[in-house]
């Protein structure tokens, strides 16, 4: 059964100063000899305790990366570009930073022989046409980050059978949480917060009765350590909560845990927003031993409370 804490490892954490990646870390410097390499493009020192190597330099870098993983048991892959707009701006410099610097992470792994857990998407999987969606469904990503996510799963599998390096893809849902509330990740719950924390309207887009699968980031962090040590290879695995919200409930749950009196307004749709969004989590619970265990309430109170 794989375990949720790793001790006494060699590990690195790439995009380690960011939001997912900074948890990661903080969950395993107590026990671990971490090193994280990051460019500091959106991720903060600040973020990182005390007692952590720290390399500082492009993930995309060959020479960079193999200093940084010489001697890890197992590497937590975060650096991406993680901007769905940005990736339909810019292709090209999302296929570099989060398909090419990818394979090059893969390659170095199977020189150091480095288990690697890589940060996938549920973007994989675009507009699903039935929710739950589980990961033998069919994917049919809509964006250049969706692409190069579904890319790194292949190229999992492809070093998996092909070397036997052991891969695990995590196919993160909506996450949120402490240091997640401002920035590419941040998405409308930080949207709704900052709202509210104003007294401003929240606006909510089209109709409101969209679903998404918010997952907190500390659960996240409990998925990666379990992939870290699970038999099962090779394949992408549901990380959410196997439970969905309409974007109206999230606003409405937003407001009464700023505790703000404020208004719910609604605005044109977003173009191209998907319907629904819900994690089958069987294969993830049967596999990994993981379930979320944060309600969404609770998840938003810690936000908030770190946020102080």
């Amino acid at each position: 059964m794989a375990l949720d804490s790793l001790s006494d490892r060699a590990v690195l954490v790439t995009g380690g100063a960011g939001f997912v990646g900074s948890h990661l870390v903080a969950a395993l410097a107590p026990t671990n000899d971490v090193t994280v390499l990051d460019d500091f493009s959106t991720g903060s020192r600040d973020s990182l305790p005390e007692g952590v190597t720290v390399v500082e330099g492009d993930v995309r870098d060959e020479s960079t990366v193999d200093e940084a993983m010489a001697g890890a048991d197992v590497v937590f892959h975060e650096a991406a570009m993680v901007s769905v707009p940005e990736s339909v701006e810019r292709p090209v410099a999302c296929h570099d930073l989060n398909g090419s610097a990818t394979v090059g992470v893969l390659e170095c792994a199977r020189r150091h022989d480095a288990r690697v857990v890589l940060a996938s998407s549920a973007a994989v999987y675009g507009d699903p046409a039935a929710v739950p969606v589980s990961e033998d469904d069919s994917v049919d990503p809509a964006s250049p980050y969706g692409f190069e996510k579904r890319l790194n799963e292949q190229y999992a599998a492809f070093y998996a059978e092909t070397y036997g390096l052991p891969t695990v893809p995590l196919r993160y849902f909506n996450v949120y949480g402490p240091r997640g509330l401002d920035g590419e990740y941040a998405g409308v719950i930080g949207t709704f917060v900052r709202q509210a924390q104003a007294g401003d309207p929240l606006t909510v887009e089209g109709d409101g009765e969209q679903t998404r699968d918010f997952v907190y980031v500390g659960d996240v962090v409990r998925a990666n350590l379990r992939a870290a040590t699970t038999d099962t290879v090779g394949r992408p695995f549901n990380v959410g909560t196997g439970e969905s919200v309409t974007i109206t409930h999230l606003a409405e749950t937003v407001r009464d845990v700023v505790g703000a009196t404020v208004p719910i307004e609604h605005v044109p749709p977003r173009e191209g927003d998907i319907d629904r969004s819900e994690a089958a989590v069987a294969d993830a619970r049967d596999h990994l031993g993981f379930e979320a265990s944060v309600t969404l309430r609770e998840g938003l109170s810690l936000t908030l409370a770190a946020d102080e």
